[in-house]
């Protein structure tokens, strides 16, 4: 059985997030599938089951379990789908309890995706876990169905946070995310020496397996809508500030939809040999 492993959100090697992708004809069993990966240890491993050259559908496991929405695994899968199995450029991914996932490779290779927002409502009491594990002044903190999003007065403190993983994992399944943007006081981001952003994260998920996970792009379906309205923008370019670091090219769509961008890179084709 074929795998493949692709850095997403990044036009580099060895930076963004790396995904396995492993195509199917049918589901594999479960366990199986959690068990590759675990042996795999990376953030996420997507499985893609084939309906038609544009028609797919898709699941994601992180090293411990099933997780319900996956972006940068979900850019892998796409690339990887257009690289070696379908000469469509738009396909559809059909996911679970989420709907339609609409992608296209541009000309230049980018692969525009289009998610649902997964909008984060702001919390007027939060736990008192994120105050013990978080170690800058916190300014707001939101929740969608998926993370914690905590909001700080600048970018250098996220980039500067070392939480505590040991608290930030006792609040199981929901993940944390810390964000910031400077834009708001009209100042370049400049995180790293590759340009200029419109707000930058950074997304811790100990729970999962993921101590720092090095780009997520599902986070970003809440974590952008967030600062569009803040900065009264449409269209934002996102930093997530891991040691790997990755870009999102990011717009609001009409119908609480969302398009989330990037490039992806291959990395490694394997063999995986399953005594079944």
């Amino acid at each position: 059985m074929k795998m493949y492993q692709v850095d997403a959100f990044t036009q580099h090697l060895f930076k963004g997030n790396p995904a396995a992708v492993i195509i199917v004809q049918d589901w594999l069993d479960n366990a199986l599938m959690q068990s590759i990966a675990l042996e795999n240890n990376l953030s996420e491993t997507a499985f893609v089951k084939v309906r038609d050259h544009e028609n797919y559908e898709i699941r994601w496991f992180s090293p411990t379990n099933e997780v319900a929405f996956c972006g940068h695994a979900t850019l892998a899968s796409a690339f990887v789908l257009f690289k070696d199995f379908t000469s469509a450029k738009t396909i559809q991914f059909h996911v679970k309890n989420l709907g339609v996932f609409i992608v296209t490779q541009a000309q230049d290779g980018k692969i525009l995706m289009n998610f649902p927002v997964r909008r984060a409502q702001r919390l007027d009491e939060y736990p008192t876990i994120l105050d013990e594990a978080l170690h800058k002044p916190i300014k707001a903190v939101y929740l969608n169905p998926q993370a914690y999003i905590v909001e700080y007065e600048s970018v250098q403190d996220v980039l500067d946070e070392q939480p505590d993983l040991v608290k930030l994992k006792s609040l199981g399944q929901l993940r944390t995310a810390v964000t910031a943007s400077d834009a708001m006081l009209d100042v370049a981001i400049t995180a790293t020496n590759l340009g200029s952003y419109d707000c930058v994260s950074r997304y811790f998920a100990p729970a999962i397996g993921i101590n720092e996970d090095p780009v997520t792009g599902s986070i970003h379906t809440a974590i952008v809508p967030l600062w569009a309205e803040k900065l009264n923008k449409t269209e934002l370019i996102a930093y997530q500030a891991s040691s790997r670091g990755g870009e999102l090219y990011c717009r609001m769509l009409d119908n609480e939809r969302i398009e989330i961008s990037g490039y992806a890179v291959l990395y490694m084709q394997s063999e995986v040999y399953l005594n079944i």
